[in-house]
């Protein structure tokens, strides 16, 4: 017995969608079923724009229908919203049906991006991104999430500039339009990312694969910069340090003036600083701080 053409289609483990020239769903697979979260029933009848096509894709699905009337077919990585909201990013191929020549329709092939790009992109421990030209997010390893705390569900589809500190992120954008201009090697770049708690260092390594058929864009491989972190821990000890030093020069000047002017020997005026401090919550660096500086003048009284 031989399957029909559209047995053969709903038992495909892609999704399989057809529409006509404007968008109108004719057609929908169990796999697009499963991929998008709307039933045929839903799907039939509707928009594609409506049900999968996110804001940050509608200029590329027009360049693609202009593709197809060419008699072009199109495929790559294409961000897509599932009916809950959540936009990932798919494997797309899109083939113009046409009719004595003529394009009457668009049927297109879809997948998980994720299932096509672990291979490539997730066999280190690295943080795995892959932008388009203008630093938007299309895909995110899981690492991502391990590392600096991003969520990918909700970072695909938005820039990766507001992630990156003020101060990093021209660099980083004109790494970018190196790497997109010139597609050489480059040396990683240092910059600093925000995620929950506070900024971490980093290394930035951008890869050109917009003429790659699946990738379709630059790949940011990024991982912790543990010679970054050790300076910045470094420099801190070192400041923790000095801060601390200072502190009891400060200490040991003002109890030299009560030894000296009320004839304390040096625990007594410790201890005069002590409670001076705590009955006007401060601290005793503080107070000695004022004594020094003359801001107060006695122990024995406010001042």
């Amino acid at each position: 017995m031989t399957a029909e053409p559209g047995e053969v289609l709903a038992g495909l483990g892609q999704a399989v969608i057809a529409t006509d020239l404007d968008g109108v769903v004719f057609y929908w697979n169990a796999a697009a079923e499963n991929l998008y979260g709307w039933t045929a029933q839903e799907a039939t009848g509707q928009n594609i724009s409506s049900l999968t096509v996110p804001e940050i894709s509608q200029s590329a699905a027009q360049e693609i229908m202009v593709a197809l009337g060419r008699g072009v077919p199109w495929s790559g990585g294409f961000a897509v919203r599932h009916k809950s909201g959540t936009i990932f990013t798919a494997l797309v191929t899109d083939s113009g049906l046409y009719r004595d020549g003529d394009l009457i329709g668009v049927v297109g092939v879809s997948s998980n991006l994720g299932t096509a790009l672990r291979p490539l992109l997730e066999k280190s421990s690295d943080a795995a991104l892959v932008l388009r030209p203008d630093a938007v997010i299309t895909y995110a390893s899981p690492a991502v999430t391990q590392l600096f705390g991003w969520p990918d569900e909700s970072i695909i589809g938005t820039s990766l500039t507001p992630l990156i500190e003020a101060e990093d992120q021209a660099p980083f954008l004109e790494y970018l339009e190196q790497v997109i201009t010139r597609p050489n090697p480059y040396a990683p770049l240092d910059l600093r990312l925000r995620r929950e708690g506070g900024v971490v260092w980093a290394e930035a390594a951008l890869t050109n694969m917009l003429d790659d058929p699946v990738v379709r864009g630059v790949v940011c491989n990024l991982r912790l910069n543990v010679r970054r972190a050790m300076q910045q821990a470094a420099e801190s000890r070192a400041e923790q340090l000095e801060a601390a030093l200072q502190s009891r020069l400060t200490i040991e000047l003002a109890k030299g003036y009560l030894m000296g002017h009320d004839g304390l020997d040096a625990d007594t005026a410790f201890n005069r600083l002590r409670t001076f401090a705590r009955s006007h919550n401060l601290t005793v660096a503080e107070v000695a701080r004022r004594l020094n500086d003359g801001v107060i003048t006695s122990l024995d009284r406010d001042s």
